[in-house]
């Protein structure tokens, strides 16, 4: 089984100030891509280094979790430190997520030159930083579309499934429709 932990930071979502968005969002938006049956480890918790630290590696190495996407606290502010948190506990940073994350975003906002969102890997999981607004994430994991549809700039859903595989993960199959994954040919298991 696919199993993914969803992790939104945020202060006042963690007190219960305001309903969370970002896992809803990123739940909605995992049941109309993914082809390959998923469970998901759910947290919601502060703009605290040593929490999101403890979250992380709690859902790597405790509940196994194959990827791990947050939402919130990339941004410039002090108390933005998910980032931060994110490359402590890794054992490799995967730098061309953050940059196609932050192409992608350039698309619709300046401000996206502001994002520090990283992609790191941590023994066999790909952690994952994404934005905390339920649009940006939906545009940062399927890419840049026209009005047809097509696709413009990659999102970075295309490139996770072959990751994932290539640490020893689950093989993820999509609906091409949504994001189409990208494989070699001699990675690509026709008899699923």
């Amino acid at each position: 089984m696919f199993k993914i932990g969803l992790v939104s930071v945020s202060d006042r979502a963690s007190k219960g100030v305001y309903e969370d968005k970002g896992i809803p969002a990123l739940m909605a938006w995992l049941q109309t891509a993914l082809k390959t049956p998923f469970v998901t480890e759910n947290r919601v918790i502060p703009d605290e280094q040593t929490v999101i630290e403890t979250t992380l590696c709690e859902l790597v190495d405790d509940l196994h979790c194959d990827l791990i996407l947050t939402t919130g606290g990339t941004g410039p502010a002090p108390r933005d430190v998910t980032p931060d948190a994110t490359v402590a506990i890794a054992d490799r940073v995967m730098p061309g997520f953050g940059e196609q994350m932050r192409q992608i975003s350039l698309h619709f906002v300046p401000t996206a030159i502001l994002s520090r969102q990283v992609g790191v890997i941590r023994k066999k999981s790909l952690i994952l930083n994404l934005p905390g607004q339920p649009k940006s994430i939906k545009e940062t994991l399927e890419g840049v579309k026209d009005d047809q549809g097509n696709v413009l700039v990659c999102g970075i859903f295309a490139s996770i499934p072959y990751c994932i595989q290539l640490i020893d993960g689950p093989y993820i199959e999509t609906h091409e429709q949504v994001v189409k994954s990208f494989r070699p040919k001699n990675a690509i298991k026709s008899n699923l």
